[in-house]
């Protein structure tokens, strides 16, 4: 069943791309991650007074901290899936494993020194160099010109949502509950997608186009529940594995409903990816047991 809760959550991810992309041609990435973060954040509220959770913490900076790391991420991530294929997009904020990795393994060569035997470091050092490979292979054959700002931009949201991770896994460790944690980064979602729209102006509402709104909040938040649910139920690895199942529905969504063509070089680089992220996620559960899942 946990394999099960873990495909249902990558297709509500993807699913939730799909309605970003059909949105941002109504609305820019500030409104679609204020409408995210407002929705998400109504239904937590439910959602924790019927379970009597109390959304009260002791640790606000922390929250804070996850919250801007968190929505820079989220920006990013929806500005990327606006300017890019949906698969290269999801690739990209998929690639927080691999980021991961890249820090783990730069704290260690700091802590460690020059002495330390390079042989440790191994498997860390290959899952890097894969997944960057990967990156190399799908972006410079599948991108056009008008293009490149939003690899860069997705690139980003990869390294912000490992950012993220990290402090979710320390909130974690803080004995926060998750339906907490996830509310205080959808309200922070929230400020910050209002403030951005202080900027950027808010777009006419047209029907039936202001619907797309509305399931991306409510997809992403029962995704993240039900990501949370197989996590909770242990076998991390199968979990952190079959969640980049969510690049092949989007890779499917790609195509039946954008008709975007990727050349065959550029899925050999989704594939080194997901690869090296599989294997980044294998490394990060010995290092960290019972790891929370990651968030979108």
């Amino acid at each position: 069943m946990q394999a099960w809760w873990v495909v249902l959550a990558s297709l509500l991810f993807a699913s939730m791309a799909v309605c970003i992309k059909y949105a941002a041609a109504y609305f820019n990435s500030f409104e679609v991650v204020f409408y995210r973060g407002l929705l998400g954040m109504v239904f937590l509220m439910g959602m924790a007074r019927m379970q009597g959770i109390s959304l009260r913490t002791s640790v606000p900076m922390m929250h804070a901290w996850r919250g801007v790391v968190g929505v820079i991420s989220l920006t990013t991530w929806f500005y990327a899936i606006a300017h890019l294929p949906l698969p290269t997009a999801m690739t990209l904020n998929y690639m927080s494993s691999v980021w991961i990795a890249t820090f783990l393994l730069g704290g260690a060569l700091l802590m460690q020194g020059r002495n330390a035997p390079i042989r440790q470091q191994g498997p860390l050092f290959l899952t890097v160099i894969t997944g960057f490979a990967g990156v190399a292979l799908m972006l410079r054959p599948s991108l056009n010109e008008d293009q490149v700002v939003g690899a860069f931009v997705g690139l980003l949201s990869g390294v912000f949502a490992a950012l993220a991770y990290l402090q979710v896994a320390a909130l974690s460790r803080a004995g926060e509950p998750e339906s907490r944690v996830v509310f205080y980064f959808s309200l922070c979602a929230t400020l910050v997608g209002g403030m951005g729209m202080a900027f950027t102006g808010i777009s006419d509402w047209h029907w039936p186009s202001a619907l797309w709104l509305l399931p991306i909040g409510l997809l992403a938040v029962l995704g993240q529940l039900c990501l949370t649910r197989a996590y909770s139920r242990g076998a991390t690895m199968v979990a952190a594995s079959l969640h980049y199942t969510g690049i092949v529905f989007a890779a499917l969504y790609s195509l039946l409903l954008f008709g975007e063509h990727i050349p065959l070089v550029g899925w050999l680089g989704m594939l080194l990816i997901v690869a090296s992220g599989v294997a980044a996620s294998v490394l990060r559960a010995r290092a960290v047991p019972n790891a929370p899942a990651e968030e979108h």
